[in-house]
């Protein structure tokens, strides 16, 4: 679709993992009740026009931050380096790739030191930093624990028209494949992506960008996430569950997908796999598995393909999108030619279903 990005000749920064998002919201006290009220995000502080919010395992200021403003999007997906120097490699990294970016000393959120901001190769603010305020860890506030508790920040995932350029990109910064969807024709259609050692840290999904597709965090078990549909049931917001409880095939995680007052889409998400040995092998999906994307064989809707949220350039500005020219993967899935399987029957693997009962 396009010219590769090219790799830099100076280092990469040293990135440990992904660690707070920065979302613009319409309506501060709606939001309020779905990430607080609903979710369980505990506030670390919060004033008229923002909300720091962090999950229950976390010790640095805030996971994500819900910021009032006359459009929805997100402006910052933010991640941790080693050190402090690593901030000056993000910066002089950048610089080399001839993306604009911005550093400030105090941060660009409480609770942030030193901090440098990007509008990266595929249109997306990017944050990097080190320093930060460190509060109370609640792992054994059980006082404090809800039957959905939302432990861990889990990951990003970015919809980007050309997948293959992305992800040469993410692997020069250093990121490293867990899995990816391709067809027999060798097109990418999605990869995910990792630094700490779970199958993601950010994701991209091949679609018109850039945009973002969802924020996920981690639950202990299935149940957590199952309370969290019984809750919305019960106080009448069903409709805003948008796909799920079910299980991936990629990552093997059990997930469920909600949209906040703006649309903003959440991914509730527990149960994947280690990836920190050194030949952890990338595992590739056939597009045309209807298992990769839910494991069950369930069907996804196809809002989950076409809706996603604007990212804003350093201005506050909304990033004008791009149009995938590829084959895109909602085509295979809900197209003429959708939920197909490309394995072989039970039978022919030599699994008797009847035997195992």
């Amino acid at each position: 679709m396009s010219t590769d990005i090219p790799t830099p000749s100076l280092p990469a920064p040293d990135i440990v993992r992904c660690a707070y998002m920065e979302i613009v919201v319409t309506d501060l006290a709606k939001s309020r009740e779905f990430y607080v009220d609903l979710l369980g995000l505990h506030v670390t502080e919060e004033d008229e026009d923002t909300i720091y919010l962090r999950s229950l395992e976390e010790f640095i200021h805030h996971n994500l931050v819900l910021r009032k403003g006359p459009i929805a999007a997100v402006a910052a997906f933010a991640y941790r380096v080693k050190s402090p120097a690593e901030v000056d490699a993000a910066e002089a990294y950048y610089r080399e790739l001839g993306c604009r970016t911005e550093r400030r000393r105090d941060g660009f959120t409480k609770g942030i030191g030193d901090s440098v901001r990007v509008e990266d190769p595929l249109g997306f603010p990017y944050e990097f930093f080190y320093e930060t305020e460190h509060v109370e860890r609640l792992t054994q506030r059980y006082d404090l624990y809800s039957a959905g508790e939302l432990v861990r920040l889990d990951h990003f995932n970015q919809v980007t028209p050309d997948v293959p350029r992305g992800r040469k990109y993410l692997e020069d910064l250093g990121f490293r494949v867990s899995e990816d969807i391709k067809d027999a024709d060798g097109v990418t259609y999605a990869a995910w992506l990792h630094r700490k050692q779970t199958v993601h840290d950010t994701a991209l999904t091949g679609g018109d960008g850039p945009r973002m597709h969802h924020v996920a965090f981690a639950t202990h078990e299935k149940h957590n996430i199952i309370q969290i549909c019984d809750k919305m049931g019960a106080l009448r917001i069903s409709d805003r569950i948008e796909r799920g409880p079910g299980r991936h095939g990629v990552s093997n995680a059990f997930y469920l997908y909600i949209l906040d007052p703006d649309g903003h889409r959440v991914e509730i998400y527990t149960q994947d796999y280690y990836t920190g040995d050194p030949d952890n092998p990338t595992i590739t999906w056939d597009v045309h598995d209807n298992q990769r994307r839910d494991w069950w064989g369930n069907p996804v809707v196809p809002s989950w393909y076409t809706e996603a949220s604007l990212v804003l350039d350093l201005d506050g500005n909304p990033q004008p999108l791009v149009i995938r020219t590829e084959n895109s993967e909602m085509a295979v899935t809900v197209g003429a030619d959708g939920f197909a399987y490309t394995r072989e029957p039970a039978e022919e693997r030599g699994f008797k279903l009847g035997n195992q009962l």
